[in-house]
């Protein structure tokens, strides 16, 4: 596949560019990203560019959007810059899943099909350090769907047991535990003891930034004193390579976005690339196999710098309502019951960064980048590496706020479980149990601060 007036990879992947000349004018109590912080606050929130893009990074970061939205086709095609879809799939464009850059959710129940989910599959008995067991059929993703002549793998199905928890002063909220079965499968039985993992695409603004952060700065999170330090999950990227912290995936289980970018376009919609050269088929799968591809490289380098620089340099909304005395009396309760000490509120970017924009600023992403235990309710039992089963990366919170206004259907949580921020709360446990049980023994009041303060992110 070729594609067309791309900047190469290695402009869209170089360092060392220099921080910005100037300053940002933004209150800090509103710029949370620093200089990616931008003002809109419509569906289109999580899709703006930061100001003062030089054009070639303009008209790069036009291209990557139009990437992320633009279906691929099954091969071979008149436009070969855009085939490659499959053998098999789940959507056929990142957009699908992300819709407008948010986070997806979770089918309302067995009859609803899953538009913006996926579920991991795993075997039992990979080695600590070590990424998860594919399934010798199935792989590490189930795969819904196949371009002609290739069935796809099946179909899960998402029912739910819900329960009611008791607030201080007599409100009640009613949870919802996820249930995932599969309902079709067309390879055969999965067989006994597979992990299973539902997970919701997460929202993509200010990424560029958080890749920006350097480990050293992590590590030093790690080390704090006290039971919720939270620790990174070490990988290694590159045979014989030294071991780097992961920041990137629901479990820290990518180093950096060049990384997260090829692997889900391999594992969602089929499409090979330098770091995953070879269909996403199973040596059983014969069909698969067999199918036509695009090319040697059905993303290449060009096009996914392009991708690159488009999430790399997605802004982040600036904080709303961040003066009102409501909001700040939240923000004291949100640090006052311990929330802070994972949703670490300012971070710091390197010095020298992929882009002047990313270099030096101070942000305010509400996350530590580090896993965290959040006990049994919210385990999938899928360890990835050094991440256990009951560990989960914490996530940012900035743009949080907007997250049903840029899709109305957001869910919350790794599994989309949550269908607002209050019952987001209410599932954390582990590390976090303490700080849930202040929460929900906390007056109405109280209550309603924290939230509002939440929304204001």
């Amino acid at each position: 596949m070729k594609h067309r007036h791309a900047l190469p990879l290695a402009i869209a992947l170089a360092t060392g560019l220099g921080q910005m000349a100037c300053l940002h004018a933004e209150h800090a109590e509103t710029a949370s990203a620093g200089a990616l912080t931008i003002r809109q606050q419509d569906a289109d929130a999580y899709g703006q560019s930061p100001a003062g893009l030089e054009p070639e990074w303009a008209e790069s970061f036009a291209r990557g959007k139009r990437l992320f939205r633009q279906p691929w086709v099954i091969p071979p095609s008149s436009d070969e810059h855009i085939d490659g879809l499959g053998p098999l799939y789940n959507r056929a464009s990142c957009a699908a899943c992300h819709v407008n850059n948010g986070g997806g959710f979770a089918p309302d129940g067995p009859d609803d099909e899953m538009r913006a989910m996926v579920v991991r599959l795993g075997l039992p008995g990979a080695l600590p350090g070590q990424a998860p067991r594919a399934h010798p059929v199935y792989g590490t993703q189930l795969n819904e769907r196949g371009i002609p002549g290739t069935p796809g793998e099946g179909m899960a199905c998402v029912d739910y047991a819900k329960f009611t928890v008791t607030m201080q002063g007599g409100e009640t909220v009613e949870l919802r535990r996820p249930l995932v079965r599969f309902c079709d499968l067309r390879y055969g039985p999965l067989g006994d003891g597979v992990e299973v993992s539902a997970r919701i695409a997460p929202r993509l603004p200010g990424l560029g930034l958080l890749e920006a952060v350097d480990e050293a700065s992590l590590d030093a999170l790690a080390r704090r004193p006290g039971p919720r330090s939270g620790r990174m999950n070490m990988l290694q990227p590159e045979p014989d390579a030294p071991a780097v912290g992961g920041r990137f995936g629901l479990k820290s289980n990518q180093v950096d976005l060049l990384r997260q970018i090829a692997a889900a376009a391999h594992e969602d919609m089929g499409l090979s690339s330098r770091l995953h050269p070879d269909q996403n088929c199973s040596a059983v799968q014969l069909q698969c196999l067999a199918a036509a591809t695009g090319g040697t490289w059905e993303l290449d380098d060009e096009a996914l710098a392009d991708l690159l620089v488009y999430v790399r340099l997605l802004g982040v909304p600036a904080r709303r309502d961040a003066k009102a005395g409501e909001t700040q009396r939240g923000e004291r309760l949100f640090a006052s019951y311990g929330c802070s000490e994972c949703h670490v509120d300012t971070l710091v970017t390197a010095a020298r960064a992929a882009h002047p924009l990313l270099s030096g600023q101070t942000i305010h992403p509400y996350t530590d980048l580090l896993l965290h235990d959040m006990g049994p309710d919210l385990a999938d039992g899928r360890a990835d590496h050094v991440a256990s089963g009951t560990e989960w990366r914490t996530p940012p919170l900035w743009g949080i706020g907007l997250a049903r206004t840029v899709n109305p259907r957001a869910g919350f949580l790794h599994d989309g479980r949550a269908r607002s921020l209050l019952e987001a709360v209410l599932w954390h446990g582990g590390e976090a149990l303490a700080m849930r049980e202040a929460f929900r023994t906390a007056p109405p009041d109280d209550r309603a601060a924290l939230l509002r303060f939440l929304e204001s992110l």
